[in-house]
C-alpha cells in the first residue's frame, strides 16, 4: 500500500495557489474522494510519485504516451531543437514536415492549422465552419467533450461530467442556445433536431470514438447517416480526434469507419506530449482561414518548434512501427482477464478497445451513450480505481474518461496488473 505523505503536503500548498488545486479539474481525484497523487517522473510505462512509489500507468498523459514515456528518440528531437532555441513566433521548416506527415497518414486532411490544444482545435474549427457555411448552429453529442471553449460546454462529457455540472456558469444564453445536443448512437434523436435546424446549420461535431465519457465507439451506422446527413444539407462534418488520432490507429478512428469528414481537429499525440492541437481539413474550407480568407485565428506559440519536434518524432515512430494490432490485443487480453476475475466474484464489469485506447464499465451491458455510463456502478468504481491507485496502477480516476495502453507495457506488467487486481477483488470492493 503506497504512502503519500508527501502528495498530500503538496496538494495542500497547492491549493494556496491554484484552483482547487491542480490546473485541470479531474486531477482533484475528487470523484473518487481520493487525494491526487504529485509526479516527478516518468519512464516507459512507469510513473512515479514524489513519495518515490511506482505505478503502472494506464493513463498515458490522456493518451500521447503512445510510445511510452521518455522515448529516447522523442527526447532526442527535443533536446535538438531546445539548443536552437525554445520559440520564434516565427515560420519553421518543421511544422511543415509535421503538416506533411499529418496529411499522409489522414488523406481527409488536405491543409492543416497548428494551434496549441485540443480546445483551441474545436473552438477555431467551429469558427471556420460557421464562416464558411455562414450558417450558425452547430449540433454536439450528450458526453462529447471538445474542449473549454463556451459553445461546446453544452453536456458535455469528461470533467463535466465527471462533477455533474450540466452546463458551466460563465456561457451566455444567447451562445449557448447556437449548439444543441443530442444523444451519442440515437439516430432518431439525431434526425428530430437535425430537421429543426438544418436550415442554420454550419456544422456537426462529434467524437467518432469517445474517450470523455468512458470509452465508447459511435456506431457505424449512425456515424454514417450523419455523413449522409451533412453532405446533403451542405454542413460541415467535424471529427474531433484529439483524443482517438493516432491512438487507435494511424489514420484515426476515420480509417477504421472509412469515413471522410469534411474537418478533422487532433490534439495530445501530434505533439509528443508538449502542447499542442491543430485543425484540418478540404483545401477549400481550410483557405477560408486569414491570412487567405476571412476568418480569423491566430496564436504566437502555434506550431511551435519544441512541440513540432517532439510529435514529428513520434508519427515517424508510429508510420515505422505501425503498432496498433499489437497495443489492442494486449489490452483486449487485459480486459478479458479483468471480466473474468470480476466474474468469479459475481460483480458486472463491461469492457472494449480499439488500438491502445479501452475503457471499462461495472454494467452487464456496455453502454452506449451518456445517460447508460451515468448508470453504471459508482460505488464499485470508486472502490476499485481507489484500491489500484494505493497499490501502483494508475488508471483514470473517473468512469468518465478512457484507458491508455502503450508500446512500453510489457506481459510482465500486465501480469502485476492482474495480480493487485486479483487481490483487490479477494479483499472485496
Amino acid at each position: 500500500m503506497n504512502k503519500i505523505d508527501k502528495s498530500l503536503k503538496l496538494f495542500k500548498e497547492a491549493k494556496l495557489h491554484i484552483p482547487g488545486g491542480v490546473n485541470s479539474p479531474v486531477r482533484a481525484f475528487k470523484n473518487i474522494n481520493g487525494n491526487p497523487i504529485f509526479f516527478k517522473k516518468a519512464k516507459g510505462s512507469k510513473l512515479f510519485d514524489e513519495d518515490n512509489n511506482e505505478y503502472i500507468d494506464y493513463i498515458g498523459s490522456w493518451g500521447p504516451m503512445i510510445m511510452g514515456h521518455s522515448h529516447p528518440k522523442i527526447i532526442k528531437a527535443i533536446s535538438k531543437q531546445v539548443k536552437l532555441g525554445t520559440s520564434y513566433g516565427a515560420p519553421t521548416s518543421i511544422e511543415s514536415k509535421t503538416a506533411e506527415l499529418i496529411k499522409k497518414c489522414i488523406p481527409s486532411i488536405e491543409k492543416i492549422r497548428m494551434v496549441n490544444s485540443g480546445t483551441e482545435a474545436t473552438m477555431s474549427a467551429i469558427r471556420l465552419a460557421r464562416g464558411f457555411t455562414k450558417k450558425n448552429k452547430i449540433i454536439k453529442f450528450d458526453g462529447c467533450y471538445h474542449g473549454h471553449a463556451d459553445s461546446l460546454l453544452i453536456k458535455a462529457g469528461s470533467g463535466v461530467s465527471t462533477f455533474g455540472l450540466p452546463d458551466s456558469p460563465g456561457v451566455p444564453p444567447q451562445l449557448a442556445k447556437e449548439t444543441l445536443s443530442c444523444e451519442f448512437n440515437n439516430s432518431k434523436d439525431f434526425l428530430k433536431i437535425f430537421e429543426k435546424v438544418k436550415n442554420d446549420l454550419a456544422a456537426v461535431i462529434i467524437e467518432p470514438i469517445a474517450g470523455n465519457m468512458g470509452f465508447i465507439p459511435s456506431e457505424s451506422s449512425f456515424l454514417k447517416l450523419i455523413r449522409k446527413k451533412t453532405a446533403q444539407n451542405k454542413s460541415l462534418l467535424i471529427f474531433d480526434e484529439v483524443m482517438s488520432g493516432f491512438r487507435v490507429s494511424l489514420g484515426g478512428a476515420q480509417e477504421i469507419y472509412k469515413i471522410k469528414p469534411d474537418l478533422t481537429t487532433l490534439g495530445k499525440i501530434i505533439g509528443g506530449g508538449l502542447p499542442v492541437g491543430a485543425f484540418g481539413g478540404r483545401k477549400d474550407i481550410m483557405d477560408y482561414l486569414a491570412p487567405n480568407g476571412p476568418v480569423y485565428q491566430a496564436g504566437t506559440l502555434s506550431g511551435n518548434p519544441l512541440a513540432m519536434a517532439a510529435g514529428s518524432a513520434l508519427i515517424k515512430l508510429l508510420i515505422k512501427d505501425n503498432p496498433y494490432q499489437s497495443l489492442e490485443a494486449k489490452s483486449k487480453s487485459m480486459l478479458e482477464t479483468m471480466k473474468g476475475l470480476f466474474l468469479e466474484k459475481k460483480i458486472h464489469l463491461s469492457t472494449n478497445q480499439i488500438g491502445g485506447m479501452f475503457g471499462f464499465f461495472f454494467s452487464e451491458e456496455l453502454p452506449k451513450n451518456l445517460n447508460e455510463v451515468i448508470n453504471t456502478n459508482d460505488q464499485q468504481f470508486k472502490s476499485f480505481i481507489n484500491e489500484c491507485i494505493k497499490n501502483g496502477i494508475y488508471f483514470a480516476p473517473s468512469k468518465f474518461e478512457a484507458g491508455f495502453i502503450s508500446t512500453k507495457h510489457t506481459n510482465k506488467e500486465i501480469n502485476n496488473t492482474i495480480s493487485v487486481i486479483k487481490e483487490i477483488l479477494n479483499k472485496g470492493i
